[in-house]
């Protein structure tokens, strides 16, 4: 496709969000106190990558925070609450779904596009039991962050151009994706039993088990647990952190244990931030990031963030191997229209014990319109 075409179109999907009205789904409420609302967010990007040799560039929707509609249902009964959620992604082609070989159709649905079916009963003393498709434990640990950044920048750094593999020195597709390169090894979404424990001096623990119920011939199995913290009330500052560990098992002889937390911290007078994540897999692969943020209120329409940030990982596709990202990010919030515009550029470098890499970048620019 044509490259300024594509820009054009970007542009205008950018500008389509920004004039968009803000407003939320409606909440319905019955006789009792229970309550219906709807809601959902679209987030059509440009996404640019240069393998070192050619470019390629694609609209797609963000796989960082994909577009997407869904519901609450929500019935106290005393002290306690029954909760209902659905929520689907719409199926649009996703930004870690291009490769250098094509791009997937534009929309594509099937039922592994739906992200929750959950059913959550919380108790005022003994907290939430939740049940259904859904986040497991562990989904989140890699990606506490107070940079105002999130919508485009975590520890998942392959999102913005997972799908495309790196070249050899020679100018030769390899097997070596970005995705595979630079996991973050967060938790995700199965169908789940998952328990959370009451906050307790601003921690909660939490564990599931889950199964791949929404995949043709999965085997997948998954247990984890977790702990958070979180504190807005420590003077001048803001902290939030995660620890867990997950067990994967993909079938016979495949089972995995991944060790995973993040850290950040931020320093509301002066709006400059800290985030750290790092995870360990027991059969090979570990890496570790950091990001360092400022927000201010630069113009009177929202906060403006900028971030850089950097990821270091080893042994994520062989033994021996190495895989480095850095990447720099800005995001304007236009406040009256809950929309949050992003532009971001990334480097990719891998190395292996018997092949020369060439490095690749991304450009990604978009806007997370939230309703």
């Amino acid at each position: 496709m044509n490259t300024k075409f594509v820009t054009q179109i970007g542009v205008t999907a950018l500008v389509a969000g920004l004039g968009a009205p803000a407003f939320a789904g409606p909440t319905y409420e019955n006789a009792s106190g229970g309550t219906f609302r709807f809601y959902g967010q679209f987030n059509p990007a440009y996404q640019s990558f240069d393998d070192g040799v050619e470019s390629y560039d694609a609209l797609v929707d963000s796989a960082s925070s994909n577009s997407r509609i869904g519901f609450w249902l929500v019935q106290p009964f005393g002290e306690n609450t029954l909760r209902f959620n659905f929520e689907t992604a719409l199926g649009l082609r996703s930004s870690d779904g291009v490769d250098q070989n094509g791009r997937p159709q534009n929309i594509s649905w099937d039922r592994t596009r739906i992200r929750k079916i959950d059913l959550q009963y919380e108790t005022a003393r003994y907290g939430t039991f939740s049940f259904g498709q859904g986040a497991m434990a562990s989904d989140g640990l890699a990606e506490e962050d107070l940079s105002g950044t999130g919508v485009v920048q975590t520890s998942s750094v392959a999102d913005a151009a997972g799908g495309f593999r790196f070249r050899t020195s020679a100018g030769v597709l390899s097997n070596v994706t970005i995705g595979d390169a630079f996991a973050s090894l967060d938790g995700g979404r199965l169908g789940r039993i998952r328990y959370d424990s009451p906050e307790v001096s601003g921690f909660t623990i939490s564990a599931s088990y889950g199964e791949d119920i929404l995949s043709v011939n999965s085997d997948r199995e998954a247990y984890d647990i977790a702990v958070r913290y979180g504190n807005d009330d420590l003077g001048d500052f803001a902290v939030r952190g995660a620890l867990g560990v997950v067990w994967n098992e993909n079938g016979p002889g495949t089972k995995t244990r991944d060790v995973v937390a993040s850290f950040a911290v931020l320093h509301e007078p002066t709006g400059l931030s800290f985030a750290a994540a790092a995870g360990d897999r027991d059969t090979g692969g570990d890496y570790g990031y950091v990001k360092l943020g400022y927000s201010a209120n630069l113009v009177p329409v929202g906060a403006t963030s900028v971030a850089v940030d950097y990821y270091d990982g080893s042994d994520m596709v062989s033994a021996g191997d190495s895989s480095e990202s850095w990447g720099i990010t800005a995001v304007q919030n236009f406040d009256q229209q809950n929309v949050e515009a992003y532009i971001s550029y990334r480097d990719y470098s891998y190395a292996d014990t018997t092949t020369s890499y060439l490095d690749g970048s991304s450009i990604f620019a978009g806007a997370r319109w939230k309703f």
